[in-house]
Order: structure tokens, then sequence, then C-alpha cells
């Protein structure tokens, strides 16, 4: 299977598992997505996470929690100004202060609130609730 944006297979694969109700998945890894399923983790939309080597690209073995109703990567990678979330919360997120934006900033990947608290713009990756 070719894989084009591993970023949307990791997400799509956490909610349909999630969905489906299994306890844990294997996605494919990446720096990025690494630092995804940290945020994630810590917002306790996924439960532990561990990297598996496979002798190729590794892999993580994820543990679900059944907390995420919707995810997934946004694409084209909007570029947001420190003052700009408001339009992208109304138009990925289902109500004020429920879920979280995933942004890759000049400090590193965060959540919207932490971007906006430190008046940083950057480029949208994607959203959970």
């Amino acid at each position: 299977m070719m894989r084009h944006d591993l970023l949307s297979d990791v997400l799509s694969s956490i909610k349909n598992g999630d969905k489906v109700g299994k306890n844990e998945i294997i996605v494919p890894s990446s720096k990025m997505t690494k630092d995804i399923l940290v945020i994630m983790q810590k917002n306790e939309y996924i439960g532990n996470f561990e990297y598996i080597d496979d002798g190729k690209g590794g892999k993580f073995k994820i543990s679900l929690l059944g907390n995420v109703n919707n995810c997934g990567s946004i694409r084209p990678r909007y570029s947001v100004s420190a003052d700009g979330y408001e339009r992208f919360k109304r138009r990925y997120l289902p109500a004020s202060g429920f879920g979280m934006l995933i942004v890759t900033t000049s400090k590193g990947i965060m959540i919207h609130r932490d971007a906006e608290k430190q008046n940083l713009g950057g480029k949208l990756l994607a959203f959970v609730y």
C-alpha cells in the first residue's frame, strides 16, 4: 500500500480503532507522528504508546481509551497567524473550548491554546475532539 500522508493514516487508524472499540492499534511511525501522539496522550485522547523497531521505519503500538470522537489531519496545511486561530476553531472543532487544533510552530508542535498564549502562528497539522 502506498502511503502518501502518514499523519492522515495514523489519525484515521486511531479514529476507526476507537469507533470499533479496539484496545490498541499499530501504526507506522515518524518523528512528527510521535510529537502528535505525545500531545494526544497529554490531553487524554489516547493511552500509552510504545515504539516498536521492525527494522524498517518502525511502528507505534498505541493503547486506545475510546475518547476520540473525531480526528484528522488538516490538508492543505494552512498557515495561521498568532491571532487567526478563531476561524479554524470554528471550522474544525464542534464547539468552543472543545477539542484542539495541533499546530507546528517555530517552537515545535503544540496545541492551538499554547500557541495562542505564546503568541505564535504556524501551520495547522490536525484536529482532535
